[in-house]
């Protein structure tokens, strides 16, 4: 569907109101994690339960980020951006009253299913306004550092209006933010729909389901129930079955939610990986963090946001610099800095005590900070370099989706390990915290490692047969966009 010709204003209007959805999304994740101890004083929440208020989120985000896409390219971007951002806005306001833990973490699901239908499709928004190459590429610049900027005012915002008007106020922020982007995409937001809408897959659909549900119920509440329980054994053979009908099932569709013979790319796989070992550390550091600051050290909301500022600070900064770098050089350096960032930190963290100095933890936040400034580029180019126009879009939703499923996991696997420790004592706390912090070194190191692997010529020739695959539906779209 062809856009009209935009005015530069409106075109910026739209990119404004686009990047308004990504500011309460991104936000929201890092303002809860500040107020998950006011939650936990407040609702009685076990850690299991603050799990949930995480993952609720995040795991909703990871099953229908590709199905929301899909939809939008069908059905109008604008109407389902209009959807997102009234469902998203709806969750808000019963976060804000929830009575209960349950409750709370029910409303985070419906948040969620309004933020899926939002980043996407308000990037295949941008995309499709913006159609000069130089206009897309500072638009995407803004959209970035609008991504970092949301990550380093989430902790700080959280942190004041927790300490000032309590942890439901968190959630009231969004709800004014969300009712002018409403207003803005009705007044400016053109309607657009994709040439070649992908189908609907109901079974695929069905089965990522299981296996994200099944896989991450089992892991946080496997403590509770007993790993070897016969509810978690079914859930772990549920999980199973689900993933080897993906893989049995998804070939024979024309169109299949997840696109297989991505894999048979090393660098894309490489990407997959690395953005579910990144975002795994950084949904871990997230989680234990904001109860070590203020339920082992004491810190209020607001100076454990504070803590955490380097982290946000060095997104912002360094995710433009590996940008670069990624544009000149490759993937290689950037995840070979992330990689080992991100183990040094882990590393650092092993030997937390209650009583560890400020300026050290500082110096260990910066380290995550690196990691997670330099590791976004590297996984975008690597999931949509090389491939045709007409399945990059796709290509990053795996990418986004693997993002999500990683700070999912991160949490899940965190809070099971650290599990009723933080009711015994601060020291059994950060005891038990450093089997997560040596998980997170491990992973710094295989993301170092696939940082080689992936960018060598037998890999980067596997990207090119990989793109190879889908020539043919380049053809198609290019070929119906003609004929209209």
């Amino acid at each position: 569907m062809q856009l009209p010709e935009l005015s530069p204003r409106r075109r910026m209007l739209v990119l404004a109101i686009c990047c308004l959805s990504l500011l309460v999304v991104t936000m929201d994740s890092t303002i809860v994690n500040v107020a998950l101890p006011s939650l936990r004083r407040d609702l009685g929440a076990t850690v299991s339960s603050l799990q949930w208020t995480i993952d609720a989120y995040t795991l909703v985000l990871a099953s229908f980020l590709m199905l929301a896409g899909s939809t939008a390219d069908r059905v109008g971007r604008r109407r389902t951006f209009q959807v997102g951002l009234t469902v998203f806005g709806l969750g808000s306001l019963l976060c804000s009253v929830a009575p209960s833990a349950g409750w709370l973490i029910g409303a985070r699901a419906v948040q969620a299913c309004g933020g899926t239908m939002l980043n996407p499709v308000a990037m295949s928004i941008i995309a499709n306004t913006f159609t000069d190459r130089v206009e897309r590429a500072r638009a995407i610049g803004m959209w970035g550092a609008v991504s970092g900027l949301s990550l380093g005012l989430g902790p700080i915002v959280g942190g004041a209006l927790v300490d000032t008007a309590g942890w439901r106020s968190v959630f009231w922020i969004n709800i004014p933010i969300v009712l002018v982007a409403i207003a803005g995409t009705a007044l400016f937001v053109p309607e657009s729909r994709s040439v070649r809408a992908r189908r609907f897959d109901p079974v695929g659909q069905g089965l990522v389901i299981l296996v994200l549900g099944c896989t991450v119920y089992a892991i946080i509440e496997g403590p509770r129930l007993g790993w070897l329980s016969s509810q978690i054994l079914v859930l772990g053979t549920l999980a199973v079955v689900g993933l080897v009908g993906l893989l049995v099932y998804e070939p024979r569709r024309a169109d299949p939610l997840l696109e297989l013979r991505f894999f048979r790319s090393v660098p894309f796989s490489g990407a997959t990986l690395t953005a579910i070992a990144a975002f795994f550390g950084y949904g871990s550091f997230l989680f234990l963090n904001a109860l070590y600051l203020q339920d082992v050290r004491g810190l209020s909301a607001l100076h454990a946001g504070l803590c955490t500022l380097p982290v946000a600070l060095l997104i912002v900064v360094l995710a433009p610099i590996s940008g670069r770098i990624v544009g000149k050089l490759g993937t290689r350096l950037p995840m070979v800095v992330a990689g080992t960032a991100m183990a040094a930190a882990g590393l650092a963290l092993t030997w937390l005590t209650p009583t560890t100095s400020l300026v050290t933890l500082l110096g260990i936040y910066v380290l995550f900070g690196v990691g997670q400034g330099m590791v976004n580029p590297p996984i975008t180019n690597s999931a949509v370099s090389g491939m045709p126009a007409s399945m990059a879009g796709v290509a990053a939703s795996v990418a986004s989706t693997s993002r999500q499923a990683g700070i999912t996991l991160g949490v899940a696997v965190s809070g099971s390990i650290v599990g009723t420790s933080l009711a015994q004592s601060a020291t059994a706390f950060t005891t038990a915290s450093h089997t997560v912090w040596w998980l997170t070194s491990v992973l710094g190191v295989l993301i170092v490692g696939l940082g080689l692997l992936t960018t060598n010529a037998a890999a980067l020739e596997s990207a090119r047969r990989a793109a190879a695959l889908f020539e043919g539906v380049d053809r198609a779209v290019s070929a119906r966009a003609g004929a209209r």
